[in-house]
């Protein structure tokens, strides 16, 4: 995998690291022997319709893999995330209210990051056509987040064979603390707004279903 991990490489994403062309872009990869697969994670690019055309357009036979999550439990998480961070002093009802107006306004040094965009960033089906309308089927995968705890050796299984790589059940064992802003007693957001937030979730959600097909056990 390309260096950095953390932060993320973002190659396809920020504009100057992508004008300075594929020959930097490789040389992330230089460590990597003959008989390895190579590739880098960069969540931003899900919600970047200019990086699914640069890619397509440099690397059009690469395999992407997309791991989603539940949306309304994605948001909240978001919202945790930001709050360590100090980036959110707003309940998260009041914050889902004010998104559209702060991401209007967000820092140009945060609009990577977006650390208000709790409820578009779980709008999946409008995130994932531009990579639907570029790439092969054949060649996206779309996880479920939940299955790296719930199910982690079959998670780790459909990407093996979705890479056309030997399978290696270990490498799902051992994962750890998949998001630190979901720590244990972490405070809940309210019944009545979270139920909210998955009533809105409901149409984008069957819409997703629809696009990535019967393979992604869609939330209930």
């Amino acid at each position: 995998m390309a260096p950095p991990r953390t932060p993320e490489p973002k190659f396809f994403l920020v504009d100057d690291l992508y004008a300075q062309g594929l020959e930097r872009y490789a040389e992330w990869f230089k460590g990597a022997a003959p008989h390895q697969l190579a590739g880098e994670k960069s969540t931003n690019y899900l919600e970047n319709p200019p990086s699914a055309e640069r890619i397509a357009r440099d690397l059009p036979d690469v395999k992407l893999v997309f791991i989603l999550r539940e949306p309304a439990a994605r948001a909240y998480s978001n919202y945790l995330w930001s709050k360590m961070n100090g980036l959110e002093d707003l309940s998260f009802g009041d914050a889902l209210d004010r998104e559209d107006e702060r991401e209007r306004t967000v820092l140009p040094r945060l609009r990577f990051a977006r650390p208000h965009a709790y409820f578009s960033r779980g709008l999946y089906a409008d995130l994932l056509q531009p990579w639907f309308e570029r790439f092969p089927r054949q060649n996206i995968l779309c996880l479920r987040c939940e299955d790296l705890a719930l199910q982690p050796r079959r998670l780790a299984e459909r990407l093996h064979r979705f890479l056309g790589v030997p399978l290696r059940p270990n490498d799902a064992d051992g994962l750890g603390v998949i998001n630190p802003a979901d720590r244990e007693g972490a405070q809940q957001p309210a019944a009545e707004t979270l139920g909210l937030l998955r009533a809105r979730y409901a149409e984008p959600n069957r819409r997703l279903a629809r696009l990535v097909g019967p393979d992604f056990d869609i939330w209930s």
